[in-house]
């Protein structure tokens, strides 16, 4: 069942001992605000000195880096779509944003990811559209057989809170 493995939990991504946890990235990997910001200060000036050799991302794809003085071993850098009224291929590069970068975690033999809400901050992707999304290609990708154990959603606000549990309850029926 989807809820044995998928938990939605309001928290700080930042503080979890997980394999990886997922980074809502910009284009650059070089930081920024919100998730992205928390996550370089919390891991230090590795973090940032690897996503340079990088050489950015682009939207829907996802790349791996060391966690460094994080928790989480890794870190799975991902760029959603930045909302643009829903008629620009937004649903479908956040559904591959999910899709990668479980796909990387799998890769990498991760076997616990903590994954924020993506693109619904700053970059104003509706939550509720976002949830039932991030939703639908973990439960996807889980079907499939994955060798990941649990999916964590992180939860910044109680309005995040409660639209992905909202979304998880609507698909564990």
């Amino acid at each position: 069942m989807l809820s044995d493995r998928v938990v939605v939990i309001k928290g700080d991504i930042v503080e979890l001992d997980v394999d990886a946890i997922v980074n809502a990235a910009n284009n650059s990997l070089l930081g920024g605000g919100g998730v992205d910001g928390a996550i370089h200060a919390a891991a230090g000036p590795e973090l940032l000195e690897e996503c340079r050799s990088l050489k950015g991302c682009p939207t829907g794809e996802a790349k791996i880096t060391s966690g460094y003085h994080l928790p989480a071993k890794w870190v799975i850098h991902t760029v959603g779509p930045i909302w643009r009224g829903g008629t620009s291929g937004e649903d479908e590069m956040l559904a591959r944003c999910y899709r990668n970068s479980l796909k990387v975690a799998v890769r990498n033999s991760v076997r616990t990811i903590a994954f924020p809400s993506i693109s619904t901050g700053a970059y104003g992707f509706p939550v509720d559209r976002a949830s039932r999304i991030a939703l639908a290609e973990i439960a996807g990708f889980l079907g499939k057989g994955s060798s990941i154990e649990k999916v964590l959603l992180v939860c910044f606000n109680e309005r995040a809170f409660e639209s992905y549990s909202r979304a998880l309850e609507e698909m564990a029926l």
